[in-house]
């Protein structure tokens, strides 16, 4: 009963995080970044990794500085690696299957490394940017032939494409005008970073 009680609050809290990334893609930010901080205190730092690494992800997309999504994104990171170390347990795998709709944590990565690499080339670290270029391309192959893997291949040729253009010395290009700061997008405005599944 106990077990069950506790599942319950879980998926209640993915499915809090899942209405607040709705409020982001409808284009609300500022109350997106709210909401999404309301959350993350309520989570705890040390609060449960799945919650975490979900909502970092999703918080990356809600800032304005790049700095400041690098640092969303590399907590992003920090939680999947604590689901990684061996600590999950069958709950966990069942809700991170039904939530992220993929059988593996590991799912997760190329997502997460490409979202750096966007954010290490918009700060223009190009070398940074590369190195999480090529973990996300190493580790593509866990992905489905579906939409989101799709989405995800696509963010990593853009971002080669666009690493290529600008050759070994770097630099992130200007933002195109009506561009908001740190949304990783590319000299035509297209997004380079991955699509978020939704929790």
């Amino acid at each position: 009963m106990a077990e069950q009680q506790e599942q319950a609050a879980a998926d209640a809290m993915m499915t809090r995080i899942g209405q607040v990334a709705m409020l982001l893609h409808g284009g609300d930010r500022e109350e997106a970044r709210g909401r999404f901080l309301d959350l993350w205190t309520e989570i705890g730092e040390d609060g449960d990794a799945l919650h975490r690494c979900t909502l970092a992800h999703y918080m990356a997309d809600a800032q304005d500085d790049p700095t400041d999504e690098l640092a969303w994104d590399l907590r992003a990171l920090s939680a999947a690696d604590a689901l990684t170390d061996g600590s999950t347990d069958a709950r966990t795998d069942a809700r991170i299957a039904e939530h992220q709709q993929s059988l593996a944590v590991r799912a997760f990565y190329p997502s997460l490394y490409l979202s750096l690499a966007v954010d290490y080339a918009n700060l223009g670290r190009s070398e940074a940017a590369r190195s999480h270029l090529r973990r996300a391309r190493d580790t593509v192959g866990v992905l489905g032939d579906d939409a989101y893997g799709d989405g995800v291949r696509a963010g990593i040729g853009r971002l080669e494409s666009r690493l290529d253009e600008e050759g070994p010395s770097g630099g992130a290009p200007e933002p195109t005008p009506g561009q908001t700061p740190g949304q990783g997008r590319g000299p035509g405005g297209e997004t380079l970073g991955p699509p978020r599944q939704r929790p």
